[in-house]
């Protein structure tokens, strides 16, 4: 998994609430188990009109959110089913963090097993934060994940909290298969002394 350290880029304005990950991937596109290839499909009904061509105005439509690496979004982000199509959809187009007042818990833990950054902020920061989104392409955030703070294209600073564990984690690129093999070493150390003691297994 890549590390998440800094980010500087366009944040894309989504003020809806209640998000779910049908509508962030919708089922009829969970036609496979590798991470990559759903960043198409992301918000696909709301993107796209029947016949596969875009509706100009969706926001990750308009020529100034196209390359949006942060997602400012409405409460209760990544409700409905758990489906972790949903954070693969989001990382495969390029987002890299979401900023919401609330997530499901589901796909806030799935987030951070698939390198992106979800931020819980009050609303009064959220809406400053979407006020500054809706500025464009021009008005680069910056989120830096060890300092944990959000600073906006004018300078303001926002402060974050964030689990420390979960922290360490995207700091160093961990995904569950790291954080395993970080361990590697005494892994092998007891496979190797379990079998000369039960070579029969």
């Amino acid at each position: 998994m890549e590390k998440f350290e800094k980010l500087q880029g366009v944040a894309a304005p989504m003020p809806l609430v209640n998000i779910d990950t049908d509508m962030i991937i919708p089922k009829i596109h969970l036609k496979s188990i590798k991470r990559t290839g759903f960043g198409k499909n992301l918000f696909d009904e709301m993107r796209y009109n029947r016949d596969g061509s875009e509706i100009g105005d969706f926001v990750l439509n308009k020529p100034q959110y196209r390359n949006a690496e942060i997602l400012v979004a409405g409460d209760n982000f990544g409700c409905g089913s758990s489906r972790e199509h949903a954070p693969w959809a989001i990382a495969d187009f390029g987002i890299k963090c979401v900023v919401s007042t609330s997530f499901a818990d589901i796909f806030f833990n799935n987030c951070f097993k698939n390198g992106i950054l979800p931020v819980v902020l009050p609303q009064e920061q959220v809406d400053l934060l979407m006020e500054d989104a809706e500025r464009g392409a021009n008005a680069r955030m910056t989120v830096d994940l060890e300092a944990q703070e959000i600073t906006t294209s004018e300078g303001t600073v926002v402060p974050f909290e964030v689990d420390a564990f979960k922290k360490h984690c995207l700091l160093n690129g961990l995904d569950d298969i790291g954080l395993t093999m970080e361990k590697i070493d005494a892994i092998d150390a007891f496979e190797a002394k379990d079998s000369a003691a039960r070579p029969w297994v």
